[in-house]
């Protein structure tokens, strides 16, 4: 009789939440935390699943599933972002959430990470249906949300008109107008100058610096951004107005170059136009996962999770990698990177600008005393370059990676506050 062999079972693929416990383990060994801090650190401290039923244009019924994930209060009220994407998953929310809690303890922002999704694809909604979603998950949500509790932002597939829908669902059931209860929202009611823009002058503020911290002249230097949305596009432009060259750009349809720089105002105004960089007459046709693997002095990652991998990170030859998006590298492309000599921004510094700005606008909304962009964007960039500072210095004293720097000193600032909190009852 012949034995059958078995073929090994094939390893599922890693998910953002391996990514960011890794990440934890990590920094849990460079600070020595027992593990019950860690088991405690990983878990998220409040999850709420809800399903939201909509009436179509059309009348006919449609049922979405919904997400808001706590992470920790440690240091103040959950803070985070909510998408409307038809990736959402409760694995990814809680990964972000966790990583939401490191980016504020590391600007020492005196929040919590939090995040939120729905599962759909808002492109295929219309405006009125995307409205009675919004505020149909915002009721769903209610009761654990609040300025002193957890306070969203916009996110992947949101923006600011989706805030001020939650704002006054929210406003509504308190019965009086609640400014403080998301961040992100239209400057006409309690927004902040500069919110829109803050996550990408963030990322600019700091791959600048990353930059000549590599003795890279920055006039004249080279860039890829992957992603032209939200971060992307308004990283482009500031990089572009710092005199980088972009040489390419991408979105969820493909990519575009020129070896000279695009011009980044025409590409925006194609894409106003088109939705999308595909067809823009200015640059020529790139296949998309290519971009990454330009050579180019800086690659700007502002599209999703994982897209840096141990299948292209070998290729990747791009000098200074800065993470617009939150999570696109995982931990083997993150180890080849590092071989290769690259620097690698880590997300939760990189991209902090937008939670710092949230935490702007919620100050001012607190104090009904608002502040003018160019106070908004001048203590941004001190707040981006000081975290600059203080991670390349902890990671120089300790020999560490930017991204176990990073997490590390966040980590510990949160179980440094957990521990002083003690544990009820």
């Amino acid at each position: 009789m012949t034995a059958t062999a078995v073929a090994p079972a094939a390893t599922a693929p890693a998910t953002p939440l391996d990514d960011a416990r890794s990440q934890l383990a990590d920094a849990a060994r460079v600070l020595g935390l027992s593990e019950g801090m860690e088991r405690m650190l990983a878990t998220p401290r409040r999850e709420v699943t809800v399903s939201i039923p909509l009436r179509r244009d059309d009348g006919s019924q449609d049922l979405l599933l919904g997400h808001r994930v706590q992470h920790n209060f440690s240091r103040g009220p959950a803070k985070g972002g909510i998408r409307f994407s038809p990736h959402v998953d409760l694995d990814e929310v809680r990964a972000l959430a966790m990583w939401m809690t490191w980016k504020c303890a590391l600007l020492d922002v005196p929040y919590g990470g939090a995040k939120g999704g729905v599962r759909i694809d808002p492109r295929a909604y219309s405006t009125a249906e995307l409205e009675r979603v919004t505020r149909r998950f915002t009721s769903e949500i209610l009761p654990v949300i609040g300025p002193e509790r957890d306070i969203p932002a916009p996110d992947i597939g949101t923006d600011e008109r989706t805030m001020a829908w939650m704002m006054d669902t929210y406003s509504v059931n308190k019965g009086h107008t609640v400014l403080g209860v998301v961040t992100g929202k239209p400057v006409s009611l309690g927004g902040s100058l500069g919110r829109a823009s803050s996550t990408s002058r963030g990322v600019v503020d700091v791959a600048l610096a990353a930059l000549a911290s590599r003795g890279v002249t920055v006039e004249g230097s080279t860039a890829a951004v992957q992603g032209f949305g939200k971060v992307g596009r308004g990283a482009a432009r500031f990089l572009a107005d710092a005199g980088v060259r972009v040489v390419a750009a991408s979105d969820q349809y493909g990519a575009v170059t020129r070896a000279g720089g695009l011009d980044v105002a025409a590409l925006e105004a194609h894409v106003d136009a088109a939705g999308t960089v595909v067809g823009f007459d200015g640059g020529d046709e790139l296949d998309a996962p290519a971009l990454l693997e330009l050579d180019v002095d800086l690659l700007v990652p502002a599209a999703v999770e994982g897209v840096l991998t141990a299948e292209n990170a070998p290729r990747v030859r791009a000098r200074v990698v800065v993470e617009g998006a939150n999570g696109p590298t995982t931990p083997e492309a993150d180890a080849i990177l590092a071989d290769a000599g690259a620097l690698v921004v880590p997300d939760i510094l990189a991209n902090a600008g937008g939670v710092v700005v949230s935490y702007f606008e919620w100050v001012q909304a607190n104090q009904a005393y608002w502040w003018t962009q160019q106070e908004v964007e001048d203590r941004l960039r001190h707040r981006m370059l000081g975290a600059w500072d203080a991670v390349r210095g902890y990671a120089a004293d300790k020999d560490l990676s930017l991204r176990t720097a990073a997490t590390a000193m966040a980590v510990e600032r949160v179980a440094a506050a957990h521990a002083l909190r003690g544990l009820y009852p």
